[in-house]
């Protein structure tokens, strides 16, 4: 029985899922060595490093990967970077595929003036940092401000505002990175606004999150009750499940009792970011106000402006370009998964954008796998792996990061938290044994 020798660069889950679907497709006539190679010294992409620390329920999804990561036929080639420790034609030539699954990590600019002020980030610099990925602990933004004001109205943009508005004791019991629980403890914001361009049936908030939001216990969760109202009336009957679902969630976050907490998460709708003003860091934002007519979303001439120190866009991600792949739009070109001409795949957001859910990946990566079986000739290209590449590099395999797993998790328990992360990339590397 023949096996081909696949490659997945990105150890996200779009990346395992893919994994997975290579090993559910393994028959009598075709096997797969998969060798999955990730930049960071851990695996797990935005599980680890992107899903709220607040929300741990939906990084169980990590036994899954731990499943697949375990299996016979999976080697994990960690802390090993494409384009710098390997290069794209060395994956090309050895294996019979290659599958890019490196997501989407930088943040789609505003493009407003005064966006590069000191207090102006972007969420996927913010999240990280909470997060505790080796490459964000650094990140400085002042929180010495009454006031931060987040742009966008999606799931990432909510994450961002609620860390900034809760009491930071809720989030002793999670995985929070140390530094950002430190930094979070001096803030003085007590008000968060978040900004959303379009209506509230347009957000792509989901209704579980929505949900959440009455549950923070020191913290008033404000939406203007005639903008629910009104747009459950725009939509009507015919909407989608999705829609009503989250309208039905925002409508109960206006009938909820009114609180008197000391902090406040905001919701404002139509309201499009046009400069963000300040000398040397930012003191406030200019929004220009819209409204719907005939369907679409237009401006109307007016303008209102928030006094803030914190401005935190979260307005979507775009693709890391990877030499030697094609990328048009934030993503990489591709047919259904395929790079046309080539023996590369892609899958999750690398593929398609920042859309979905973790879960959404999994069917995406399926579909992507079955085209690549179909692609493959006869016999495997027999031509080896990376190993011979990375001779005398510190890589972390899978019994290496499970030792890290370990210590964290060991470090943690004591304090009543899933783990304590690690975030120097030494420290990483010596927990691993390396």
């Amino acid at each position: 029985m023949p096996t081909f020798r696949i490659a997945i660069v990105g150890a996200g889950p779009a990346g395992y899922f893919a994994a997975q679907a290579l090993q559910n497709l393994a028959s009598e006539e075709k096997s797969f060595a998969i060798d999955m190679i990730e930049r960071l010294p851990t695996p797990w992409g935005l599980v680890r490093s992107g899903v709220a620390p607040d929300h741990p329920k939906i990084k169980t999804v990590s036994k899954v990967f731990e499943k697949v990561a375990t299996a016979s036929n999976f080697r994990l080639f960690a802390n090993v970077e494409l384009g710098t420790d390997i290069a794209l034609s060395d994956l090309i030539s050895r294996y019979d595929a290659v599958v890019i699954a490196t997501g989407s990590s930088l943040g789609k600019s505003l493009g407003v003036p005064g966006e590069k002020l000191f207090g102006s980030i972007s969420a996927a610099d913010f999240v990280p940092w909470y997060n505790g990925h080796p490459d964000y602990k650094d990140l400085s933004f002042p929180v010495d401000c009454d006031t931060a004001v987040v742009i966008g109205a999606g799931n990432v943009a909510m994450d961002v505002a609620r860390m900034l508005a809760l009491e930071p004791s809720e989030l002793d019991t999670t995985d929070t990175a140390d530094h950002a629980i430190d930094v979070l403890r001096k803030s003085a914001i007590r008000k968060v606004i978040l900004c959303a361009r379009r209506g509230p049936e347009h957000a792509a908030f989901t209704a579980p999150e929505l949900r959440e939001l009455p549950k923070l216990e020191h913290t008033n969760v404000i939406m203007d009750k005639g903008e629910i109202e009104a747009a459950l009336a725009r939509v009507g009957d015919d909407a989608e499940k999705d829609v009503k679902s989250n309208l039905s969630a925002m409508e109960l976050i206006t009938q909820a009792e009114p609180t008197s907490h000391e902090r406040t998460l905001e919701f404002k709708f139509f309201l499009a970011p046009l400069e963000i003003l300040g000398a040397d860091h930012v003191e406030g934002i200019v929004l220009g106000i819209n409204k719907i007519e005939d369907g679409k979303i237009v401006p109307t001439g007016q303008t209102t402006t928030i006094k803030c120190g914190l401005v935190i866009s979260a307005i979507g991600y775009e693709a890391v370009p990877i030499e030697g792949v094609p990328y048009a739009k934030g993503k990489v070109v591709n047919e259904e998964g395929r790079v046309v001409g080539t023996n590369i795949y892609t899958v999750g957001w690398a593929k398609r954008g920042p859309s979905g859910v973790i879960g959404t990946n999994k069917s995406d990566a399926s579909d992507v796998v079955k085209l690549l079986i179909e692609d493959l000739p006869a016999q495997p290209k027999n031509k080896g792996d990376i190993t011979d590449l990375i001779v005398g590099h510190r890589v972390v395999t899978q019994e290496h990061w499970e030792k890290i797993n370990a210590a964290e998790i060991a470090k943690g328990e004591p304090l009543g938290k899933p783990r304590v992360k690690a975030v120097e990339r030494p420290e990483l590397l010596h927990l691993g044994g390396l």
